[in-house]
């Protein structure tokens, strides 16, 4: 297959995500700088070229498929210098025969030909991200490719999710979201009210330096979203009703069910990105996780500041922002490792105690005073037949002692107390979750259904094809004795 170059020279640059638009980050939206994008997909170009310019010829990395919107050529490293066409567009082309070393600029020839080698495994997988991505935008999602094809290097292919999927997803999976209806929460009277204050003030110096998202004196209700109640849900703003952690899970959820039949797979991009199809897929953080200057800190910041740090070690975990950022699933784990964490504390404590008390007793351990002792000079029978020879036991006095450290009459009390700190674990951990739970409004959910590892599916249903394959051999070769009995076993005419 040939392809041949523009007239126009226009030194190959590179796009990497969405171009910024207006001040805004070029990872978060499309191009027009309004539709943010929700999830990424990435796949990377490992295709050869045979690039013939006069007596010249360049092998290069091509792109997987013959180029539908090809602008430039390049390895993507250096910025666009002027206008992106497409092919008879003057999109490809520069001075010829030059490449820059210091931005990596990949320049080709003016009418070169570009001769694209046949791979039917990579042709195979264009095929799939095709068929794949064709099925997302039936599903309606809105896609944005790179306007460049790059020589070799990653591709990204940008997914928007609209509102009219949002809404749609949502109440499939029957997403809890707050209601114009509130209530003010019960506060506390008295003593109890006064004891909380002072913990609470105790407490001040380990809490983290953010909003509390979950200590407001008011709580919103919360219902399934429905597409026939709006009236219902405070939509102030239809691209910020759904959060970040929630427009992710949406549309992981249409790239998990959305079929593709050339891979003989029921679904999931989870497959294709075991089959080598696609190389990764994932969200976007909300913007660095560095603050620049005196502006407002995003919630990415606020848990690189205040949670992600090894500075931030003995503060609490802030779980309401962290459950806000990625979700319910990734809340309630790191909420259980906090409390896990947390009584781990007098358990350590505990036995760190039962330690010093052995050191301090393994002086006046009688057991061990014998044994070191080597006036007695207790000689002990051969360890085994014919080659070991009698030995001393004060030679174990080292093992001895040590092992009066960790076997002493305090790890009694030590054994009995993490009996009774298990039981205490697993109460208290109840208490926390049903209380996040209720503050969540994580109550009454379904719980999902685990899907296998893609790479077992894989495995399995390549087993199913070899076992097929084998009956089909199988098949054949009984019809062929047949065939063979029928024609050496036929009976004569009369």
């Amino acid at each position: 297959m040939h392809q041949y170059a523009s007239q126009d020279k226009i030194p190959g640059g590179g796009v990497g995500l969405a171009a910024p638009q207006d001040g805004q980050s070029s990872c978060q939206f499309f191009s027009d700088g309004r539709r943010k994008v929700d999830y990424v997909l990435v796949f990377y170009q490992r295709k050869q070229i045979s690039v013939r310019g006069g007596d010249r010829l360049h092998r290069l990395s091509a792109p997987p498929h013959p180029p539908h919107r090809l602008s430039v050529i390049s390895n993507g490293s250096s910025p666009l210098s002027g206008p992106v066409g497409g092919v008879g567009q003057g999109g490809l082309g520069c001075a010829a025969g030059q490449r820059s070393a210091g931005d990596g600029e990949v320049c080709v020839d003016l009418a070169v030909e570009v001769e694209l080698e046949a791979d039917p495994a990579e042709g195979e997988m264009v095929l799939i991200r095709e068929e794949f991505e064709a099925r997302l935008l039936e599903a309606g999602l809105e896609m944005e490719r790179d306007t460049e094809v790059r020589v070799y290097g990653p591709s990204f292919t940008r997914l928007h999710v609209p509102w009219q999927v949002l809404s749609r997803e949502a109440e499939f999976l029957k997403i809890k979201v707050p209601t114009k209806k509130s209530y003010d929460l019960k506060q506390e009277n008295g003593f109890s009210a006064s004891l909380s204050e002072f913990w609470r003030k105790v407490n001040q110096p380990f809490q983290p330096n953010i909003p509390q998202l979950g200590h407001s004196t008011t709580k919103q209700l919360s219902h399934c979203f429905s597409r026939d109640k709006l009236h219902l849900f405070n939509i102030t703003s239809k691209d910020t009703f759904f959060d970040n952690a929630t427009r992710s899970r949406i549309v992981y959820e249409i790239l998990r069910r959305t079929a593709c039949t050339r891979t003989s797979q029921s679904m999931g991009i989870t497959t294709l990105i075991a089959k080598g199809v696609y190389d990764s897929a994932f969200p976007l953080h909300d913007g660095d996780y560095k603050v620049v200057g005196h502006s407002e800190r995003n919630d990415r910041q606020l848990l690189h500041d205040e949670w992600a740090r090894y500075g931030a070690f003995y503060k609490y975990q802030p779980v309401d922002l962290i459950r806000k950022y990625f979700g319910e699933k990734i809340g309630l784990y790191f909420a259980w490792l906090g409390v896990y964490t947390q009584l781990l504390i007098p358990a350590s404590m505990v036995g760190i105690i039962v330690f010093c008390y052995g050191c301090y007793t393994v002086d006046m351990d009688v057991p061990s005073l014998e044994m070191c002792d080597k006036q007695q000079n207790f000689t002990m029978c051969p360890l085994c037949d014919g080659v070991c020879d009698y030995w001393h036991l004060s030679t174990a006095c080292g093992t001895a002692r040590a092992s009066h450290l960790f076997d002493n009459p305090a790890t009694v009390f030590f054994a009995i107390f993490m009996s009774l700190w298990v039981a205490t674990f697993l109460e208290h951990w109840k208490r926390r979750q049903i209380s996040l739970n209720h503050s969540w409004d994580l109550t009454g959910l379904e719980e999902e259904e685990d899907h296998p590892r893609p790479k077992y599916e894989t495995i399995l249903l390549q087993k199913r094809q070899m076992m097929r394959n084998k009956e089909k051999k199988n098949e054949k070769k009984k019809k062929k004795k047949k065939i063979e009995v029928g024609i050496y076993f036929t009976p004569p005419r009369i």
